[in-house]
């Protein structure tokens, strides 16, 4: 191999692609199917006393290699950390047969840091104290064409190619497998309390159960137009009027909104309906769930630092009644009752930007949303009124407020929870309302379904319902939307260098 390499990613790939063909010259498949891996690099030293002295194969991807004559010291990184390879060159000898293939000393120049390989050994300590696997077999399983990044810190980059940003930053992994475990909390906390987990579509005829825009796709075989689900909720409380008692769903919804730090178009959420239970009995819950998650994902942690604000989790949850705080701090008497006018003086007072055909709904909405972001909690804001929660039980405390709950933390709401309207004439004449609100312009108004209205009719049990999405996890790691997920959605974009790499495909 020639020694006229440029430095740079273009000179260091063309390296490697020459080494990668001396390798297959040599009869060596550079990519396996099988290895023979049989420990991870952190029980070898956690265990080290006990395991001392026994053989053991290991596999991962080479951090770093240091040749000093006749030896060689490797160090191999798999999911667990990393363990050092000890190499005598009088251990290891070339072997080569199509089943399995081993390099010989001089052939370890063939790898290069990056590079995954397989090292079957005995589990010792060097002179200087360092717990290694003394090589007698060394495997490449694969042979990568491009350097890993020392340092990545430009943003873009690192959400394009986040395989890249979780090999150089660790962390980022560690989060990932925090959100696994965060949803793994979820399903083992249900379906301990009795609840089954029911996968229901992703493609709806109406898109119900939220205040959101949805993406349109078109389903070839029936020639029709179908909305990406906005929310878990319809279907699941079909679920309830079809006998169920304890349904939840876990899985990605969509909503045509912009990107933001706190929003993402798709997101993976939460939903359950819990007959014979109310908003009441769900609030309990609700309080035992995330106990429950910050005992297994965060190790009993009670005091977060989220946007700014210290978050006591240990502290008993404060109940924000939504007429007292409108009248503490708009100087409204009925929250119920009140008009568009005296929304929209409201609005300006405050300087808050609305729309010029804003409703009371939006509107509300808009002044709760300004008072929100002063509140640090753990709180849980009740008494809505009834014109923002088109799907939920009347209070029969007043007529014109909801059984309804939110999670309010750090300046946002995080969930909702509500007894559910089963009255059938009254969810009909909801959607209506819910319809004139989409006819005079507002897309995000719910829409009608005549289909779970005639489920009404044939009877669904009283119920509590509640839903909550990812965005609890990116409030409790106190990151941003796209830095909460392991691939976030980014305007498709590639680089000089990519187009250079691969001119056929840009042509």
């Amino acid at each position: 191999m020639s020694d006229n390499y440029s430095s740079d990613l273009l000179g260091q790939r063309l390296l490697r692609i020459d080494k990668l063909k001396h390798i297959k010259s040599l009869g060596i498949d550079p990519y396996p199917a099988k290895s023979f891996k049989n420990v991870q690099n952190s029980e070898l030293r956690l265990s080290f006393d006990k395991l001392q002295g026994s053989e053991f194969t290991v596999a991962g991807r080479i951090t770093s290699i240091r040749i000093h004559g006749a030896l060689a010291f490797w160090d191999i990184a798999d999911e667990s950390g990393k363990i050092q390879i000890y190499i005598k060159k009088d251990n290891l000898g070339l072997f080569v047969s199509k089943e399995i293939q081993y390099f010989g000393f001089e052939e370890l120049a063939l790898f290069d840091v990056g590079d995954y390989a397989e090292v079957t050994g005995r589990l010792v300590k060097t002179q200087r104290g360092e717990i290694s696997v003394e090589a007698t077999k060394v495997r490449m399983l694969v042979k990568t064409l491009r350097p890993l990044p020392e340092v990545l810190e430009d943003k873009e980059e690192r959400f394009r190619r986040r395989y890249v940003d979780m090999k150089v930053h660790p962390e980022v992994r560690e989060r990932m497998r925090r959100r696994s475990l965060f949803w793994q909390v979820h399903r083992e906390f249900l379906n301990k309390k009795g609840f089954y987990e029911i996968n229901i579509p992703v493609l709806e005829h109406i898109p119900g159960g939220g205040d959101a825009v949805p993406f349109v796709t078109h389903m070839n075989a029936i020639d029709e137009d179908f909305y990406l689900r906005i929310s878990h909720e319809l279907p699941l409380k079909r679920l309830i009027g079809a006998g169920f008692e304890k349904v939840y769903d876990i899985g990605a919804r969509f909503r045509n909104e912009g990107l933001s730090d706190e929003h993402l178009p798709e997101h993976v959420a939460m939903e359950f309906y819990w007959a014979y239970a109310d908003w009441q009995d769900g609030m309990k819950l609700i309080k035992e769930l995330f106990n429950e998650i910050l005992d297994k994902v965060y190790g009993g942690k009670t005091k977060f630092t989220i946007r700014g604000f210290d978050v006591d989790f240990s502290k008993d949850w404060e109940l924000i009644d939504f007429a007292e705080i409108f009248k503490q701090k708009y100087g409204v008497d009925d929250v119920y009752n009140i008009s568009l006018s005296e929304v929209k003086n409201l609005l300006k007072k405050y300087e808050i930007t609305f729309d010029r055909n804003v409703n009371v709904p939006r509107g509300v909405d808009a002044l709760w949303k300004k008072l929100r972001k002063d509140i640090a909690g753990p709180a849980f804001l009740i008494n809505h009124p009834k014109y923002l929660s088109p799907l939920q039980k009347p209070s029969v405390k007043n007529p014109n407020m909801v059984e309804r709950f939110q999670p309010i933390i750090a300046g946002s709401e995080l969930g909702n929870g509500w007894s559910e309207l089963n009255d059938p004439i009254d969810q009909y004449e909801r959607f209506l309302e819910q319809q004139k609100l989409r006819d005079a312009g507002d897309e995000e108004a719910q829409w009608l379904d005549i289909d779970y209205v005639e489920m009404l009719e044939y009877g669904m049990a009283p119920n509590f319902g509640y839903g909550h999405s990812e965005r609890v996890f990116w409030f409790l790691e106190d990151v941003t939307a796209k830095e909460g997920v392991p691939f976030p959605q980014l305007k498709q974009d590639f680089d000089d260098l990519t187009k250079k790499i691969y001119k056929e495909f840009f042509v």
